[in-house]
């Protein structure tokens, strides 16, 4: 099959490494292609046009031949690349948080698997960690995309009943979110838990965007997270987020670990 050109297509780089003295080898998430390796040959060199603007957590549109098809091992050719704009590198948690979101797309992603939704809504995550202006949003912003990513995946169970019974929640009841069993009643042991009222919020932000668009859905949720909630919902995530990227342990979490250690 004869290369094809891609131009123009709006990008993130989510990590990068070295392939050579003088390249690199890029893991970008694409808003039309899903995730793609693309090679930056010569993006090293000091007077490379590519230096400046390979950095994670940037929109970019960028232009590659795409070689003989697509597949899981295929590696394209970056032709371009061009900042859009729009905001400045985050810093301090919110770059972390921003690097730990590009953990979970590069372990959770197969390649080639367009997800323009999620790119969508985790153009707009990134946009709030760029302003520094996100404040308390920053937690309620980072769980509403780990719904939306194990969603739009097919791993995030229905959240207004228990899994294995299809009984509807009650509101007063609490439940907790766990890897093998989905959604189901409180037990003693369980490190957090939820009550019902607050499962089916989320259920029922999840609705509120339709088919097909993420970017009402990721502001809803975002509403509906209180800083209590959070508390609950977050280890209960990360757990679930975890098995499904298996081992070993995301790097992110575990450089926030060692910090908190220090």
């Amino acid at each position: 099959m004869p290369a094809r050109r891609i131009s123009e297509e709006p990008a993130y780089v989510l990590h990068r490494y070295d392939w050579s003295e003088s390249s690199l080898i890029l893991d970008v998430f694409t808003r039309h292609h899903g995730r793609v390796a693309l090679v930056a040959k010569g993006a090293k060199k000091p007077t490379s046009n590519f230096r400046p603007v390979l950095l994670p957590l940037q929109p970019l549109r960028v232009g590659y031949t795409a070689s003989g098809g697509e597949g899981q091992g295929e590696v394209h050719v970056l032709k371009g690349a061009e900042w859009v704009g729009g905001h400045v590198m985050p810093t301090g948690d919110a770059l972390m948080s921003g690097l730990y979101l590009n953990e979970l797309l590069m372990r959770l992603l197969a390649r080639e698997d367009a997800h323009p939704p999620l790119f969508d809504a985790y153009a707009g995550v990134v946009r709030v960690l760029g302003s520094g202006e996100h404040g308390d949003a920053l937690e309620p912003v980072l769980r509403s995309f780990e719904l939306l990513l194990l969603r739009e995946i097919g791993l995030l169970p229905a959240l207004d009943a228990e899994t294995m019974t299809l009984a509807p929640l009650q509101p007063a009841a609490r439940y907790a979110l766990v890897p093998e069993a989905g959604l189901r009643p409180a037990q003693p042991a369980d490190r957090a838990t939820l009550p019902g009222a607050q499962w089916l919020a989320l259920h029922h932000a999840l609705e509120s965007g339709g088919p097909g668009s993420y970017t009402t859905t990721l502001r809803a949720i975002a509403s509906s997270v209180d800083a209590p909630m959070t508390s609950d919902l977050k280890p209960q995530l990360r757990t679930l987020l975890q098995y499904h990227c298996g081992s070993p342990l995301l790097r992110t979490r575990q450089l926030m670990i060692d910090l908190q250690l220090l």
